[in-house]
Protein backbone atom coordinates (compact mmCIF):
# COMPACT_ATOMS: atom_id res chain seq x y z
CA UNK A 1 0.00 0.00 0.00
CA UNK A 2 1.29 3.31 -1.08
CA UNK A 3 0.69 6.98 0.96
CA UNK A 4 0.25 9.87 -1.03
CA UNK A 5 -0.16 13.68 0.64
CA UNK A 6 -2.53 16.11 -0.92
CA UNK A 7 -2.43 19.81 -0.02
CA UNK A 8 -6.25 20.90 -0.57
CA UNK A 9 -6.84 24.50 -2.40
CA UNK A 10 -7.64 25.51 1.08
CA UNK A 11 -4.73 24.56 2.81
CA UNK A 12 -5.42 21.37 4.52
CA UNK A 13 -3.25 18.07 4.21
CA UNK A 14 -4.75 14.52 3.55
CA UNK A 15 -3.33 11.44 3.32
CA UNK A 16 -4.66 9.04 0.14
CA UNK A 17 -4.00 5.74 0.42
CA UNK A 18 -3.21 3.91 -3.25
CA UNK A 19 -3.30 0.48 -3.91
CA UNK A 20 -0.66 -0.25 -6.16
CA UNK A 21 2.15 2.10 -8.21
CA UNK A 22 -0.01 1.65 -11.31
CA UNK A 23 -2.83 3.93 -10.09
CA UNK A 24 -0.48 6.37 -8.43
CA UNK A 25 -1.00 8.66 -11.66
CA UNK A 26 -4.74 8.11 -11.63
CA UNK A 27 -5.23 9.07 -8.37
CA UNK A 28 -2.91 12.34 -8.73
CA UNK A 29 -5.06 13.04 -12.05
CA UNK A 30 -8.56 12.42 -9.64
CA UNK A 31 -7.48 14.68 -6.71
CA UNK A 32 -5.74 17.32 -9.14
CA UNK A 33 -8.69 18.01 -11.18
CA UNK A 34 -9.55 19.39 -7.58
CA UNK A 35 -6.66 21.44 -7.18
CA UNK A 36 -5.29 19.74 -4.86
CA UNK A 37 -1.03 19.03 -5.27
CA UNK A 38 1.27 16.37 -3.91
CA UNK A 39 4.39 18.20 -3.40
CA UNK A 40 6.44 21.66 -3.75
CA UNK A 41 7.25 22.74 -7.22
CA UNK A 42 10.98 21.94 -8.15
CA UNK A 43 13.68 25.21 -8.67
CA UNK A 44 13.25 25.82 -11.92
CA UNK A 45 9.73 24.37 -12.62
CA UNK A 46 9.01 20.92 -13.26
CA UNK A 47 10.50 19.15 -16.21
CA UNK A 48 9.17 17.22 -19.45
CA UNK A 49 9.74 16.29 -22.53
CA UNK A 50 9.00 18.62 -25.28
CA UNK A 51 6.52 16.39 -26.88
CA UNK A 52 4.60 15.75 -24.34
CA UNK A 53 3.46 19.92 -24.18
CA UNK A 54 0.99 19.86 -26.46
CA UNK A 55 -1.26 17.13 -25.08
CA UNK A 56 0.37 17.49 -21.55
CA UNK A 57 -2.18 16.61 -18.52
CA UNK A 58 -2.26 19.34 -15.69
CA UNK A 59 -4.03 17.34 -13.49
CA UNK A 60 -0.96 15.75 -12.44
CA UNK A 61 0.22 18.89 -10.63
CA UNK A 62 -3.04 20.37 -9.28
CA UNK A 63 -3.30 22.86 -12.43
CA UNK A 64 -5.18 23.45 -15.61
CA UNK A 65 -5.04 25.40 -19.20
CA UNK A 66 -6.85 28.58 -19.49
CA UNK A 67 -6.55 31.09 -22.34
CA UNK A 68 -7.04 34.17 -21.03
CA UNK A 69 -9.34 37.22 -22.67
CA UNK A 70 -6.48 38.25 -25.01
CA UNK A 71 -6.69 34.57 -26.31
CA UNK A 72 -3.07 33.53 -24.74
CA UNK A 73 -2.32 30.09 -23.36
CA UNK A 74 -2.06 30.11 -19.93
CA UNK A 75 -1.64 27.37 -16.58
CA UNK A 76 -3.89 28.36 -13.53
CA UNK A 77 -2.00 26.40 -10.64
CA UNK A 78 -2.23 27.43 -6.71
CA UNK A 79 -4.29 30.68 -7.62
CA UNK A 80 -1.45 32.14 -10.02
CA UNK A 81 -1.07 32.18 -13.60
CA UNK A 82 1.20 31.16 -16.07
CA UNK A 83 2.00 32.26 -19.27
CA UNK A 84 3.62 30.13 -21.94
CA UNK A 85 6.35 31.35 -23.88
CA UNK A 86 8.52 29.78 -26.60
CA UNK A 87 12.37 29.48 -26.17
CA UNK A 88 14.73 29.47 -29.29
CA UNK A 89 16.94 27.24 -29.23
CA UNK A 90 20.64 28.47 -28.37
CA UNK A 91 23.62 27.58 -29.58
CA UNK A 92 26.60 29.41 -28.14
CA UNK A 93 30.33 28.09 -27.16
CA UNK A 94 28.72 28.48 -23.69
CA UNK A 95 25.78 26.41 -23.99
CA UNK A 96 23.78 24.26 -25.94
CA UNK A 97 20.01 24.18 -25.14
CA UNK A 98 17.13 22.83 -27.38
CA UNK A 99 14.04 24.64 -28.07
CA UNK A 100 11.48 25.01 -25.21
CA UNK A 101 8.50 25.76 -23.84
CA UNK A 102 7.89 27.15 -20.40
CA UNK A 103 5.09 28.35 -18.34
CA UNK A 104 6.25 30.89 -16.03
CA UNK A 105 4.88 34.19 -14.41
CA UNK A 106 6.20 36.98 -12.86
CA UNK A 107 7.96 36.70 -9.54
CA UNK A 108 6.13 38.19 -6.27
CA UNK A 109 7.84 39.52 -3.10
CA UNK A 110 6.21 36.74 -1.03
CA UNK A 111 7.76 34.16 -3.40
CA UNK A 112 11.06 32.09 -1.81
CA UNK A 113 14.59 32.95 -3.30
CA UNK A 114 15.29 29.61 -4.34
CA UNK A 115 12.33 29.96 -6.93
CA UNK A 116 13.20 33.17 -8.17
CA UNK A 117 14.95 33.36 -11.70
CA UNK A 118 16.50 36.41 -12.78
CA UNK A 119 15.95 37.84 -16.74
CA UNK A 120 18.46 39.66 -18.65
CA UNK A 121 17.02 42.58 -16.59
CA UNK A 122 15.75 43.85 -13.45
CA UNK A 123 12.56 41.07 -14.13
CA UNK A 124 12.16 37.87 -12.04
CA UNK A 125 10.23 35.64 -12.47
CA UNK A 126 8.87 31.67 -11.04
CA UNK A 127 8.95 29.16 -13.62
CA UNK A 128 6.24 26.21 -13.26
CA UNK A 129 7.34 23.66 -15.98
CA UNK A 130 9.52 23.22 -18.70
CA UNK A 131 9.33 20.99 -21.83
CA UNK A 132 12.26 20.82 -23.31
CA UNK A 133 13.89 17.83 -25.40
CA UNK A 134 13.46 14.34 -24.02
CA UNK A 135 11.27 11.10 -25.26
CA UNK A 136 7.67 11.82 -25.37
CA UNK A 137 5.91 9.82 -22.42
CA UNK A 138 2.46 8.56 -22.43
CA UNK A 139 1.97 8.67 -19.20
CA UNK A 140 1.90 12.69 -18.61
CA UNK A 141 -0.55 12.56 -21.35
CA UNK A 142 -4.44 13.64 -21.15
CA UNK A 143 -5.90 10.02 -21.20
CA UNK A 144 -7.71 9.34 -24.02
CA UNK A 145 -5.63 11.22 -26.43
CA UNK A 146 -7.33 14.79 -26.04
CA UNK A 147 -5.42 17.72 -27.20
CA UNK A 148 -5.23 20.70 -26.18
CA UNK A 149 -7.74 20.23 -22.66
CA UNK A 150 -9.31 23.61 -21.95
CA UNK A 151 -7.97 25.29 -25.20
CA UNK A 152 -8.78 23.18 -28.36
CA UNK A 153 -8.79 24.63 -31.81
CA UNK A 154 -11.90 24.89 -33.10
CA UNK A 155 -12.92 22.55 -35.84
CA UNK A 156 -12.27 23.33 -39.49
CA UNK A 157 -15.59 23.36 -41.32
CA UNK A 158 -15.14 20.10 -42.87
CA UNK A 159 -14.49 18.33 -39.65
CA UNK A 160 -18.04 20.30 -38.08
CA UNK A 161 -21.10 18.37 -37.69
CA UNK A 162 -23.68 19.41 -40.35
CA UNK A 163 -26.46 21.79 -38.26
CA UNK A 164 -29.43 19.62 -36.97
CA UNK A 165 -32.82 20.44 -39.13
CA UNK A 166 -34.44 23.33 -37.44
CA UNK A 167 -38.53 22.43 -36.63
CA UNK A 168 -41.32 24.11 -39.03
CA UNK A 169 -42.58 27.43 -37.54
CA UNK A 170 -46.14 26.49 -36.06
CA UNK A 171 -48.70 28.14 -37.52
CA UNK A 172 -50.29 31.29 -35.78
CA UNK A 173 -53.40 30.76 -33.67
CA UNK A 174 -56.45 31.08 -35.67
CA UNK A 175 -58.38 34.02 -33.66
CA UNK A 176 -61.29 33.53 -31.50
CA UNK A 177 -64.50 35.00 -31.77
CA UNK A 178 -65.07 34.80 -27.85
CA UNK A 179 -65.68 37.48 -25.44
CA UNK A 180 -62.55 38.50 -23.31
CA UNK A 181 -63.12 37.17 -20.03
CA UNK A 182 -62.60 40.33 -18.51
Amino acid sequence: MLHIEFLTDLGAKVTVDVDSADKLLDVQRQYGRLGWTSGQVPVGGYQFPLDNEPDFDWTLIGARKWTNPEGEDMVIHKGHAYRRRELEAVDSRKMKLPAAVKYSRGAKSTDPDHLREKSDGEFEYVTLAIFRGGKRQERYAIPGGAQGQGSRPAPSAAQRPAPAPRPAPRPAAAPQDEEAPF
